[in-house]
């Protein structure tokens, strides 16, 4: 493994079991096996390799969704997918991107280091809010206003149809995180909800 590359894993690791603001470069550096001098050579500041992060999970994120063939950030394009996929493969499609988030190595430390932090720094809170809970809801809300327009589901509030889909499946991924031996209860009632929810509006 390239040394820029183990100082962002060991930096998330440490940020993930420490918090953000408990880890210093030179614990980062440490793990690594390197001088803090030699870690400048790669990144500028904490802040830097924090970002340098961010990156790397958005790349892992936009390859994870390219292979179900939509963007998972474009509620317009996103749309036209799901208007035509069937409850199978719907289903398909949510337990894939929900293991991803539980075992994404990155996704998973990253979201435990946000849930360490969230009541002592205020950018990462807002941070926490807009990942985990603004911007799902607001792509989940345009998604089905889309898909509603194309007469595929029921003309219901769309805020409230975001709200009832991602709710359950937050609620799931959180579970999991603190338990993880009941990832298997977990994924049948994630297959349970997503066949009701798509019950209950397709038009």
């Amino acid at each position: 493994m390239d040394t820029k590359k183990k100082i962002l894993d060991v930096a998330l690791t440490l940020f993930s079991e420490k918090g953000y603001g408990n880890v210093h470069v030179g614990h980062i550096a440490e793990g690594v096996g390197i001088k803090a001098p030699s870690l400048y050579k790669h990144y500028k500041s904490k802040l830097d390799i924090f970002e340098a992060i961010l990156k790397e999970m958005s790349n892992r994120y936009d390859k994870e969704v390219s292979y179900l063939s939509i963007t998972g950030s474009d509620s317009e394009l996103d749309a036209n997918i799901f208007a035509k996929i069937s409850e199978d493969e719907l289903v398909k499609m949510g337990i894939g991107l929900f293991h991803f988030f539980l075992h994404d190595e990155y996704e998973c430390k990253f979201r435990k280091m946000l849930t360490i932090e969230q009541f002592s720094n205020k950018e990462l809170a807002e941070l926490f809010s807009n990942q985990y809970i603004n911007e799902p809801l607001k792509y989940q809300t345009g998604l089905f206003q889309r898909i509603i327009l194309q007469g595929q589901m029921k003309n219901e509030n769309a805020d409230m149809m975001a709200l009832q889909f991602y709710a359950p499946i937050y609620l799931l991924l959180t579970l999991c995180d603190r338990e993880p031996q009941r990832e298997e209860e977990a994924l049948r009632l994630l297959e349970k909800h997503i066949r009701q929810f798509s019950r209950m509006y397709k038009e």
